[in-house]
């Protein structure tokens, strides 16, 4: 059974960082792709970054790229997220996704895996 626990949530001053932290169980990190997606009060939820187990490729969304770091530890199942220079608008849960690497797997359909987290809250604010 595939599980997902997220931590390293929190409240952060603007320009502060913040490390998320992923931790799998129930399945081989080789095999799937890990996202990050977050939700903000009111708006839907965005994919912020993903990794491959696999290979080890990234993506990130604009909205972070240049910032942030997607890591994957695949002796430990776990991933972790580094955001820099945090701003308000990084404020919302964070939920980490997994799913099996596909050669049609998108960062929308990542998002929307069954396997997700129960999430972790981060506050950008002074």
């Amino acid at each position: 059974q595939v599980q997902l626990v997220e931590s390293g949530g929190g409240l952060v001053q603007p320009g502060g960082s913040l490390k998320l932290s992923c931790a799998g169980s129930g399945f081989d990190m080789e095999d799937y792709a890990i996202a990050w997606s977050r939700q903000a009060p009111g708006k839907r939820r965005e994919g912020v970054a993903a990794i491959s187990g696999g290979d080890g490729g990234t993506v990130y969304t604009d909205a972070v790229k240049g910032r942030s770091a997607i890591v994957a530890v695949n002796a430990k199942n776990t991933v972790h997220l580094q955001i820099d220079n945090l701003k308000p608008e990084d404020t919302g849960v964070y939920y980490c996704h997994a799913d099996r690497l596909s050669p049609l797997l998108t960062m929308e359909k990542l998002i929307a895996s069954q396997y997700r987290g129960q999430g972790t809250l981060v506050i950008v604010s002074s």
